[in-house]
């Protein structure tokens, strides 16, 4: 009957090889004769032996494990764009030979929550850490990269913070404001609001700035009723183009939105009050997200690779782990317009009235 559990000096005795032949074996040496290798791999295969984790730590060998935080006080399930970056890191990091351990911290106020993410980092349970959803300047992530981790994070934005473990991957907001304020303005449009994302989160201010520099560029008057504050989910959006409905008698003649989601949620508040997009109302997201094609009327958004963004992050904190050095990495994700059946050409009117 097989051991069920066993150790490497019982592994040399029965391969009949030192222990420190085996430590190479493991480890993967090239100065192993392939006979040795192969008796000692036989008998590791047959007692179905796993080397201890905290023996290779102490050695100094790595875990291959990268952490996969995502800072998200409401459910992660139901949203797909966080889906999309999570799967996107597993699969990339799998193929490099990684695992990912994945945790959501509901709040970085709630100090067990800290605790819990930096003990990950302290017993060196993962090499190195993805972070998702951070405010821009968030003091865990701040601490853990003053440590020497390497740490990747999406949507960060402090041009003062060189360290060469930051890795950053951030969205091209300006461009993309600037193509969604351009297209619209080629339509016809002169009466365009925004809502807003979370304005914690540096894509939410980048995202306004960029609005805010293209309609000036288009010589476009931005109308303070017009901007409505919001975060980054469907709720907000239909909570925000409901208040918009409830509290001004004018309204504009088209509304950018910080992303999909708050897009998806303003047009259901839209077609409730009775208005049609794009016939009352044109309407663009941002991100692209893999319902907009499909939505009723399809959304016209403004596209980013998350995809190609995600694997580029993971790549360059796998390279931090493995040794790469250098100043911080900042990687720029570009956009593109999509256009579909949100928005509709308009004459020069002017400010439109609810009553």
């Amino acid at each position: 009957m097989k051991k069920t559990e066993i150790n490497s000096v019982e592994i040399a005795r029965l391969a009949g090889v030192s222990r420190s032949t085996v430590s190479r074996v493991i480890n993967n040496y090239a100065n192993v004769p392939p006979e040795t290798r192969r008796k000692v791999m036989e008998v590791i295969d047959a007692y179905h032996y796993v080397p201890n984790l905290s023996a290779q730590v102490l050695a100094g060998k790595g875990t291959r494990t990268i952490g996969l935080f995502v800072i998200e006080a409401g459910r992660v399930s139901g949203d797909m764009l966080t889906n999309l970056l999570l799967a996107s890191v597993v699969e990339h990091a799998s193929a490099r030979g990684y695992y990912v351990l994945t945790y959501i911290i509901r709040s970085t106020s709630d100090a067990d929550n800290v605790r819990g993410v930096k003990d990950a980092f302290y017993q060196r349970r993962v090499d190195g850490g993805i972070f998702i959803g951070a405010a821009n300047e968030e003091p865990l992530i701040e601490e853990l990269i003053g440590e020497g981790f390497a740490i990747g994070v999406v949507d960060q934005h402090l041009p003062d913070r060189n360290e060469g473990n930051r890795i950053v991957a951030n969205f091209d907001n300006a461009y993309g404001m600037s193509l969604a304020v351009g297209y619209l303005s080629e339509l016809g449009h002169r009466d365009i609001g925004i809502v807003n994302g979370d304005m914690n989160r540096y894509s939410g201010i980048d995202k306004y700035n960029g609005f805010l520099q293209a309609m000036r560029e288009h010589g476009l008057e931005v109308r303070e009723p017009w901007v409505r504050p919001g975060s980054f989910h469907e709720e907000a959006g239909y909570q925000a183009a409901r208040k918009l409905l409830e509290e001004e008698k004018r309204l504009p003649t088209a509304m950018i939105m910080a992303n999909d989601s708050i897009a998806f949620g303003a047009i259901r508040a839209f077609q409730e009050a009775g208005m049609s997009v794009p016939a009352d109302m044109s309407v663009i997201g941002f991100d692209d997200h893999a319902l907009s094609a499909r939505y009723k009327p399809a959304l016209t958004t403004v596209a980013i690779d998350f995809g190609e963004m995600m694997r580029s992050l993971t790549d360059y904190v796998i390279g931090h782990i493995e040794g790469a050095e250098g100043t911080a990495i900042r990687y720029m994700s570009r956009s593109k317009l999509i256009r579909r059946e949100s928005c509709r050409p308009i004459g020069q009117s002017s400010i439109r009235d609810t009553e």
